[in-house]
């Protein structure tokens, strides 16, 4: 899929030197670093959370590894073995996953416009898109302005590749040491990087409208768990964003 340069996006001047005379191999292998940095260190803990939970739901080490690596999407992957571990079907258990993935469509849409380059192929988009989850999307929003145009797909593909090679590691120490660790703990490790997202949205929220949309679906999730569970996150998600949006609207000055 080739791209006439009318329709590739803005290319900024970069701020850090190193882009400016960077390869495809130097691209992706600063993306591949990403991994070692706090986002990816959290991502870890994480998946050490998911293999103990998954070890003491019964799932071998292989299907564990197996779910990470195709899922790469936490929630999804606890939904599956909530729902296997009740004895659900596979149709049930695969359409709670997929409503858990609703998500994930927005946020693709969002930066993939960052990802358009002049010979990035339709498979690099594909994997691009398996990449796209919380955290991904999170540092790609974050890193891929300031990289050139024909570098963001590269680097963008390094930084995922990264994710998954530490969840994958971090699944099977969570795995191995399932048993020897308490069950708050596991819970707590699953806990950090829904905290990291959170954290990473208000600290990078620097319009009214995305301030308001934080904190109207902080405040609507709960209910709506309450009384829409398994469609809570799609809906505090699109109603924060419209209260917020005409909220905005209306504290702007005419």
């Amino acid at each position: 899929m080739v791209l006439d340069d009318d329709q590739l996006p803005p290319q900024p001047e970069p701020e850090d030197g190193f882009w400016r005379q960077a390869t495809s191999a130097g691209a992706l292998w600063r993306g591949l670093k990403v991994s070692l940095t706090t986002p990816g260190i959290i991502l870890f803990a994480s998946a050490a959370g998911f293999g103990a939970l998954a070890r003491d739901a019964g799932f071998s080490l292989w299907n564990s590894l197996f779910m990470m690596g195709i899922f790469f999407a936490l929630p999804g992957q606890v939904v599956m073995i909530d729902q296997m571990a009740r004895g659900a079907s596979i149709m049930a258990s695969a359409l709670a996953v997929s409503l858990t993935g609703l998500r994930l469509l927005p946020m693709s849409v969002a930066l993939m416009p960052y990802l358009r380059g002049p010979k990035v192929t339709r498979f690099q988009y594909v994997i691009a898109a398996h990449f796209i989850a919380v955290t991904a999307w999170m540092e790609g929003w974050r890193r891929l302005p300031e990289v050139p145009v024909a570098l963001r797909m590269v680097h963008f593909i390094g930084i995922g590749s990264g994710f998954v090679a530490m969840t994958l590691l971090g699944t099977v120490f969570g795995y191995a040491v399932a048993g020897s660790v308490s069950k708050v703990l596991e819970a707590v490790l699953l806990f950090l990087t829904p905290i990291y997202f959170l954290l990473s949205l208000i600290a990078t929220s620097a319009r009214l409208p995305d301030t308001l949309a934080i904190a109207f679906g902080a405040i609507l999730g709960v209910p709506l768990y309450l009384w829409a569970p398994g469609f809570d996150l799609l809906l505090a998600g699109v109603l924060g964003g419209t209260l917020a949006h005409f909220a905005a609207k209306v504290r702007a000055p005419s």
